[in-house]
């Protein structure tokens, strides 16, 4: 899954040859997940109607203020339009829009749109070799990219005017690679890595039964998702769960008993800058498991059990650079036994969660935690959705890393 999933990207269109590549582009976009419209100067529809684009974004294309055909028409809002879209992306950007641009002129929707925007825009370039190398073509790259605006540049080959040489809108395909790799630099967790453990682990008893927990895993994924939408490359080793991810930053091992989660974690972890450890691990395992399925012949069954490996505690043995989290899912003594274990595991950070708090814990959309680093600092949060907790905890492992 393309860093542009979910997110509003706001295309904008003026009036160049190269607008004929728009359609591409918004394919590419939607492909890559993004929600996109359209906004069009009125002598770019001379290239690409608005139909196609409307077609293939599967939004409305707006060209002019209202509908000049409906006198009933209602405005339409470039401030709003500018308010919506995570990225605005200029392409093709003519000589005349990027002139536009760097001075504020104002006398299209576009251009309007463009001066309400409180997102980042990006700018790719189309235009003829002797306008591509003009003073004042130069001065408005220079001006607009002093506004903060990121400029895709032009390639070289043959022009419209038959000219061979620099000018050409980028590729769709290039446009769209350039703003992932141009969001991911900027993203705090960009060149990390990090390992995540989730989900329950299923300790056998026979070849039908198992001992488990009610973990649904949902915060180790909400976690994981989290983590790659910050810029990081994601192990996520998973217990048996119904979670499921799509993203190409995360890689998903399943798992299925504390032997598996140990083994699996120990591999990956010297190469990780940062381990959060949410699995609910058991504690217990059969010590002896039968090869046959046991018949219900008793009224009653004895098992002797053995304690697991612990996987977090090991890892807190071997920690070297590595940022290491833990939680710990409390009923009484909470604060108490959630800093013995932070010390005793060697932790970081630990994540607390108490069963008191209602709507906190296992099978829930939503979760209530206190955050205790090394030094003993305590955070505690409000009840939120787990994809909130989980920006919650890699925000607070952001500014540990960066003090």
């Amino acid at each position: 899954m393309s860093i542009l999933s979910g997110k509003n990207i706001l295309l904008g269109v003026s009036a160049g040859i190269a607008a004929y590549k728009t359609a591409t582009l918004v394919r590419q976009f939607i492909k890559a997940g993004a929600n996109v419209q359209v906004v069009m100067t009125p002598a770019s529809k001379d290239f690409v109607t608005p139909l196609t684009l409307s077609t293939l974004s599967k939004n409305p294309v707006y060209s002019t203020f209202t509908d000049e055909e409906d006198e009933n028409a209602t405005w339409n809002n470039h401030v709003e339009l500018g308010l919506w879209a995570d990225y605005f992306v200029i392409a093709p950007a003519t000589a005349n829009t990027l002139s536009k641009m760097a001075n504020g002129t104002c006398d299209n929707l576009l251009l309007a749109t463009y001066l309400s925007a409180k997102c980042k825009v990006y700018f790719a370039p189309a235009m003829d070799l002797d306008m591509y190398k003009h003073p004042s073509t130069l001065n408005s790259f220079e001006k607009l990219q002093s506004f903060g605006n990121v400029m895709i540049p032009a390639t070289s080959g043959e022009l419209a005017s038959g000219l061979v040489g620099q000018g050409r809108m980028a590729e769709p395909e290039d446009i769209v690679s350039f703003i992932e790799k141009d969001i991911l630099n900027g993203l705090p967790l960009n060149g990390k890595k990090v390992m995540i453990t989730a989900g329950p682990t299923y300790e056998a008893i026979d070849p039908v039964r198992f001992i488990g927990n009610h973990s649904s895993g949902k915060m180790g994924f909400e976690i994981a998702k989290a983590a790659a939408n910050l810029g990081a490359e994601v192990i996520l080793i998973s217990g048996p769960t119904h979670q499921t991810v799509a993203n190409n930053l995360i890689t998903v091992i399943p798992v299925v008993s504390a032997q598996d989660m140990y083994d699996t974690a120990h591999k990956y972890f010297k190469s990780v800058d940062i381990a959060i450890a949410a699995a609910a691990v058991a504690d217990y395992k059969p010590k002896h498991v039968a090869t046959q399925k046991i018949k219900k012949a008793e009224s009653t069954l004895s098992l002797e059990l053995e304690k697991t490996k612990d996987v977090l505690a090991s890892l807190g043995q071997i920690k070297e650079q590595q940022f290491l989290v833990g939680f710990a899912l409390e009923t009484n003594n909470e604060l108490e036994n959630a800093k013995s274990k932070l010390k005793r595991k060697n932790l970081d950070l630990i994540v607390l969660n108490s069963l008191q708090d209602k709507g906190a814990g296992f099978k829930s959309d939503t979760n209530k935690v206190t955050l205790i680093d090394k030094n003993e600092t305590i955070n505690t949060f409000e009840l939120k959705s787990k994809t909130e907790v989980a920006k919650d905890i890699l925000n607070t492992i952001i500014s540990a890393l960066d003090a």
